[in-house]
C-alpha cells in the first residue's frame, strides 16, 4: 500500500515510539523514504479512517486555511475497550500540524460518512442510529451536527450494512461518491447470500435519491464470494477502495471478480490508474484500504 501511495502523494504513519517506527522503517526498507513522514501518536487500533482527524479546509480571503473535526469516539458503540488512545488522535495531530480543533460531542467515525464534496453527505441508519453510539441524540440532531461542522446541505440515508461488518453498517463497505452525482455501490447477486436483501434495499433507495447536482448516477459493483475465517465472516468489499491523487487502490480478495471491479473503476477513473492489492490477510482485521487511512488536503 505504502509502495503505490508514494508515487502518488506524501503519506504520513501513526506510530507508538521509537522502536515502533523503526520496525516499520524496517517493513518500508528500500522505498523512497523521504516520501514517507512519521508522527509518534499512539494508536490502541490502525484504522485511522475511524479514529483518526477528519480535515476540513475553507478559502478566507484567498487565505487556504486546515482545520480538524475532532469527533468522539467510542470503538464502534464499545465493542474494542480500550479506546483512549484513539479517541485523542485527532487533537494530537491538530498539535503537530498546528491546525484548529472543533468538537461536535457526537460520536462518529469516519467510515460511517461518505461526501460528494458538493453539500451531500451519505450514510447509514444503522450505524448513526445506533443507540450504541449517541442514544440521547435523533435523527434530525445528528442531521443538524453533520449540517454543521462538515458544511453539508443534504443528508441521504441508505440503511444497513453488509455482513460481518462489526462497525453496524460503515458506508465505506457500502456505497462511494466518485463524482459530485455519481455513486459506486456493491450488490449481491446471490439470492442466498444475508448480503442480497441489504444491498437491494441500499440500490432501491438510491435510485430514488437527487443531490442538487440533479439525479444520482448509479455504478454497481459486483461482491467478493463469502471469506469465512475462523467461523466468522469477513466483510470483504470492493467499495473499500481509497482515493489518492494519481491512483486508486482496490482490495482484492484472490475472487474472479477482481478483475470485474477493478475494470469498472478504471473505467470512472480515467485520471488514475486503478491498483488492486491482495487484502485477504487485511480483511481478517475487518477492513481494507479506506478503513486504514485518512486524506489530508494540501492547503
Amino acid at each position: 500500500m505504502v509502495e503505490a501511495l508514494i508515487e502518488s502523494e506524501q503519506v504520513c504513519i501513526n506510530v507508538c515510539n521509537g522502536a515502533h517506527e523503526a520496525e516499520a522503517r524496517a517493513v518500508l526498507n528500500g522505498l523512497r523514504m523521504e516520501r514517507v513522514t512519521f508522527y509518534r501518536i499512539p494508536t490502541n487500533e490502525p484504522w485511522c479512517r475511524d479514529h483518526g482527524p477528519i480535515f476540513l479546509t475553507r478559502n478566507a480571503n484567498a487565505d487556504p486555511r486546515l482545520a480538524i473535526v475532532d469527533w468522539d469516539y467510542n470503538a464502534w458503540g464499545g465493542k474494542y475497550p480500550p479506546c483512549d488512545l484513539d479517541e485523542v488522535v485527532p487533537t494530537r495531530a491538530a498539535q503537530f500540524l498546528h491546525a484548529p480543533v472543533f468538537y461536535p460531542r457526537m460520536i462518529l467515525e469516519g467510515g460511517s460518512i461518505e461526501v460528494n464534496g458538493a453539500g451531500a453527505l451519505l450514510t447509514t441508519e444503522s450505524c448513526l442510529l445506533n443507540p450504541n453510539r449517541n442514544p440521547s441524540l435523533g435523527r434530525a440532531e445528528i442531521e443538524q451536527r453533520l449540517r454543521d461542522y462538515f458544511g453539508v446541505r443534504e443528508i441521504l440515508w441508505l440503511a444497513e450494512g453488509i455482513d460481518g461488518d462489526d462497525t453496524d453498517g460503515h458506508i465505506d463497505d457500502l456505497a462511494r461518491f466518485v463524482s459530485e452525482n455519481t455513486v459506486v455501490t456493491v450488490v449481491e447477486v446471490n439470492r442466498e447470500d444475508r448480503n442480497y436483501e441489504p444491498l437491494q434495499e441500499n440500490l432501491a433507495r438510491l435510485r430514488q435519491m437527487k443531490v442538487e447536482q440533479g439525479d444520482i448516477k448509479i455504478v454497481t459493483l459486483p461482491m467478493p464470494k463469502k471469506i469465512v475465517r475462523e467461523g466468522q465472516r469477513l466483510p470483504a468489499s470492493y467499495a473499500n477502495f481509497y482515493i489518492a491523487n494519481s491512483c486508486v487502490l482496490l482490495p482484492t480478495f484472490a475472487d474472479p471478480n477482481d478483475e470485474t471491479a477493478l475494470s469498472a473503476l478504471q473505467k470512472l477513473f480515467l485520471d488514475r490508474r486503478v491498483i488492486g492489492i491482495d487484502c485477504r490477510e487485511l480483511i481478517w482485521g475487518l477492513g481494507t484500504f479506506h478503513c486504514l487511512t485518512q486524506q489530508q488536503p494540501a492547503v
